[in-house]
């Protein structure tokens, strides 16, 4: 298993690696063409693949339901997590500063400090100004910015399913459950990434009016990757050409080297602990708490030991890249994404084999 692990996870070593030795010689502007690139081209030709190479009438029909919940509840459970940290970071920035006069700790200093004054020497009459230290700095509301409070959500809610869930999740599993995987990643990508994620980028990010408006429902309706979707789920009965199936398959794999390159590069550009703090809580949520509540419930309702590890390790897989992409197109905190990408991976490796030793069969 191991063996199999490292070999799953080595274009996630390679590529990001690759990313960060580029970042010192793109220029500034390169990161943001190659997200818009992925937005508007690359990712969209994937899902048009993987919709019309699929075979949606022998997935079963729980697994877009189980798909959707999981995004509703992880979007409900993200925004009540959100809402206690924003509110303990309000509480503490009302918070009064300490009066120096009531400390009488201050009050001692202050008369050890005029008896040493009155021991000086008496010739020297130049007279003295009192040193005060400087009054503490009340904390600092770090999620006051829409545009860190739209990326928290989507490390939270997103999944990336479609780079490392496609990559990983079939090793994992048996084949009679692939359809399963395959049809979570792309309900996932459709109905997740590029509808719920795209409103809400687009609600957080660079529109400047607060609040729901018209623009945010055009941003969802022409969103490339649902319309790559429809039209590849509608030609799933045609054939293509040899030739055209095998550039859509090197496609694929051509859009999940692009993608973990601008992870990379956009990794690169952390400031170490820093950066990394903030991204916790997303991290924590997504890929520990909602897949341990997703097993949970599927075990309640009485799924089977493999078909609730195919859909535990779908909605665990890291914080999706495309979020990372969407905070390119929509002007979010790239850096929390980025952040998070890298922590859930990294947990990504110590969860796995809690799934398989609960839902293994």
């Amino acid at each position: 298993m191991t063996d199999t692990l490292l070999h799953a996870y080595l274009p996630l070593i390679f590529w990001p690696g690759l990313g960060v030795i580029l970042a010192r010689f793109l220029p500034e502007a390169w990161p943001r063409l190659i997200g818009r690139g992925l937005y508007w081209v690359g990712i969209p030709l994937e899902v048009f693949a993987l919709a019309h190479s699929t075979n949606f009438s022998d997935s079963i029909g729980l697994v877009p339901l189980i798909t959707v919940l999981t995004l509703v509840g992880s979007l409900g459970l993200t925004w009540i997590t959100l809402s206690w940290i924003t509110w303990r970071a309000e509480q503490e920035k009302r918070s009064p500063l300490p009066d120096p006069s009531s400390d009488p700790s201050q009050v001692d200093q202050s008369s050890d400090t005029t008896d040493n004054l009155l021991s000086l020497d008496a010739a020297d009459t130049a007279p003295r100004e009192p040193v005060l230290s400087p009054p503490p700095i009340p904390p600092i509301d770090y999620w006051s910015d829409p545009a860190r409070r739209g990326s928290f959500v989507l490390s939270s809610m997103i999944a990336n399913t479609g780079f490392v869930g496609l990559a990983i999740a079939p090793i994992l599993v048996s084949d009679s459950y692939l359809s399963w995987i395959v049809f979570y990643s792309v309900t996932q990508n459709v109905v997740g990434t590029y509808g719920i994620g795209v409103f809400l980028a687009s609600y957080f990010g660079r529109s400047a009016q607060p609040g729901l408006s018209w623009g945010q429902v055009r941003d969802v309706l022409t969103v490339p990757s649902l319309w790559a979707f429809i039209v590849g789920a509608a030609t799933h009965s045609l054939a293509f050409a040899p030739l055209v199936d095998g550039a859509l398959e090197v496609s694929v794999w051509v859009v999940i080297a692009v993608a973990l390159s601008l992870m990379g590069i956009r990794l690169s550009q952390l400031k170490g602990w820093s950066s990394l703090k903030w991204a916790i809580a997303p991290t924590l949520l997504k890929v520990l708490v909602i897949p341990a509540l997703v097993g949970l419930i599927t075990t309640l309702i009485g799924l089977p030991s493999e078909a609730c590890l195919a859909v535990v390790l779908m909605a665990g897989m890291p914080s999706a890249f495309a979020g990372l992409i969407l905070a390119e197109e929509y002007e979010l905190d790239r850096e929390l994404i980025a952040s998070s990408i890298v922590l859930t991976s990294g947990l990504l490796l110590l969860t796995i084999p809690l799934w398989l030793l609960l839902f293994k069969v």
